[in-house]
């Protein structure tokens, strides 16, 4: 089968709730799906459109968004949850840009206020992780910050850079290695994750989660926040989260939604559950194959001649 467009939008990585249709047969959704199931993907999930003759890729859901059951569908239609973003605020004299992993916004009068802020630190050390998840609590004024810092042992001997002749054999070259990474996935969830006798990506030392709030009812928008709780999920490349409560002890409906849409102080404080195994386990596996996939690529190359 030619290069599948509809396998190439399921390797993408898609934000949290959404939906791409791609046109395809009735045969392509049948073989993609079988690669799906050959390398037991939970997500992203297919579905196809007979009549229309589009497949659906649909991607992993949110947990904010997954728990928040019995809510009013006008209130629950105006909260977003996406990634990858950033945001430019002037503070004082300064115009100061940041860029969060995660952010749950409510709509209010066709303008995004910021609820939730996720920062995830990989490379960056721990100061400069709690700095930038407590400038989204001080100074853009979100209610709860959720910061994750991962810990990634060493790799080892860096690959050597690889070189290809044609745009062709590098393609193949980077499919081979993301098959291999899949199928060692499977067996290290939490790494070392190899190919072609390369460590991509290390074995997780530690994944720990914290929450942040404002300690008072101001605070200079420089500030470095103390974490309010503070979680292990992950030691010496095994899950230890299991008593982790799902809201993390932190998360309640209010931080999601403003307070004045809400009535009564028990729907107020009414607990959304943002973390589970199942859920963690999943996305952590895409990010950790998809950075070893990035160092791949940033490995091999096209020689021009």
């Amino acid at each position: 089968m030619a290069q599948s467009e509809l396998l190439a939008a399921v390797r993408r990585p898609l934000s949290p709730d959404s939906q791409v249709e791609v046109p395809a047969s009735r045969e392509e959704f049948e073989h993609v799906q079988g690669i799906l199931e050959r390398e037991n993907t939970k997500y992203p999930r297919l579905q196809y459109d007979g009549l229309r003759k589009v497949a659906i890729v649909v991607a992993t859901p949110s947990p904010l968004h997954g728990h928040m059951v019995g809510l009013d569908a006008n209130v629950k239609a105006r909260l977003r949850y996406t990634s990858d973003m950033s945001n430019t605020t002037r503070t004082g004299d300064t115009i100061t840009t940041r860029n969060w992993d995660g952010a749950l916004q409510y709509r209010i009068s066709g303008d995004y206020t910021l609820m939730v802020a996720v920062e995830v630190g990989m490379t960056q050390t721990y100061r400069s992780l709690r700095a930038a998840i407590s400038y989204s609590v001080c100074a853009l004024h979100c209610r709860l910050g959720i910061a994750m810092s991962i810990n990634e042992r060493s790799r080892g001997t860096i690959a050597p850079i690889q070189y290809y002749s044609t745009m062709q054999e590098w393609d193949t070259a980077v499919q081979h290695a993301e098959r291999g990474l899949r199928v060692e996935l499977l067996s290290n969830p939490y790494g070392p994750l190899a190919a072609n006798g390369f460590i991509w990506y290390g074995r997780v030392g530690s994944v720990v989660v914290e929450t942040y709030r404002q300690e008072e009812e101001t605070c200079p928008p420089d500030t470095i926040l103390e974490p309010t709780h503070s979680f292990r999920i992950v030691e010496s490349g095994q899950f230890v989260g299991g008593s982790v409560p799902e809201n993390l002890a932190e998360l309640k409906l209010d931080d999601c939604i403003p307070t004045h849409v809400l009535t009564g102080d028990v729907v107020m404080a009414a607990p959304i559950n943002f973390f589970s195994q199942d859920w963690f386990e999943e996305s952590f596996g895409v990010a950790m194959l998809e950075t070893a996939l990035e160092r791949i690529k940033a490995r091999y190359r096209i020689r021009h001649e």
